[in-house]
């Protein structure tokens, strides 16, 4: 099906715009942009150069997608901003693509950017994950699948966060969050596992009891982050979710929140 687009919209003849999509008066769309089926975009969006959008995707007015990134290095190279399928942008959320050339921010599946959101520059995002209101991204930041951020949280740069693990309101962090956990506070703790989470992606009760365990070894005491790696893999019963905890924590670079690396 053929898409509608306002006569009103001003989209670059070098964009690409796929099937059944609807896009409203005074959406601003330019060279180089691909716009995947099935996609609507309301008025006063703007969709930058280098931008590669999916299927299904909702952009709400006020948002900017592909802006420039806010970046000391950035010297005008051609970088990209990719976005996967069914996600939903809402209003005034603002998406950087990336720095180097040949860079690029990701934005997996099915996310929600609620309003006033900001992803910065090169941060890779996963699938079916929620950006609360407010909530800032800083640049090469990592967020795997599953994990949710309440409103006003600020992550700051080359930080990561693991999968279902849930930010709480108002937390700046500068550090890593490992996965299936509740943190928050400040500074940023760990305020136990995310058994909702957890529960809802299907992991047994018993695997959830595990989980906790681990992280009890994690940050009950005085032991490094090392010295818990090692006491889960002889303490706790292997699986796929101590292994995704064990690795994450075997391969920061910036720290456990409030632990010792080494």
């Amino acid at each position: 099906m053929a898409s509608q687009i306002s006569d009103k919209a001003v989209i670059s003849p070098k964009a690409k715009i796929g099937n059944n999509c609807k896009i409203f008066p005074f959406v601003y769309i330019e060279d180089y942009v691909e716009i995947g089926d099935n996609c609507i975009i309301f008025p006063f969006v703007s969709i930058l150069s280098g931008t590669r959008m999916g299927n299904d995707n909702k952009v709400h007015q006020g948002a900017v997608v592909g802006a420039l990134p806010q970046d000391f290095n950035f010297r005008g190279e051609k970088t990209e901003l990719i976005i996967g399928n069914g996600n939903i942008i809402r209003e005034n959320v603002v998406i950087n693509r990336a720095t180097h050339a040949g860079g690029q921010t990701v934005i997996g599946n099915y996310n929600f950017l609620m309003e006033g959101a900001h992803i910065s520059h090169d941060t890779k995002v996963g699938d079916h994950c929620v950006f609360g209101y407010g909530t800032k991204i800083a640049g090469d930041c990592e967020i795997h699948n599953g994990v949710i951020f309440s409103s006003s949280v600020i992550q700051n740069a080359r930080t990561r966060v693991g999968e279902c693990a849930m930010i709480q309101a108002g937390t700046t962090f500068s550090k890593d969050v490992p996965p299936f956990v509740i943190a928050g506070g400040k500074p940023i703790g760990y305020n136990g596992p995310n058994i909702t989470m957890m529960t809802a992606n299907g992991i047994d009760e018993k695997v959830q009891k595990h989980v906790a365990n681990a992280y009890r070894l994690v940050f009950n005491g005085q032991t490094s982050v090392f010295d818990a790696i090692l006491q889960i893999k002889a303490q706790v019963p292997d699986g796929p979710e101590i292994r995704i905890i064990t690795d994450f924590l075997s391969t920061t670079q910036m720290g456990i929140m409030g632990k010792e690396v080494g």
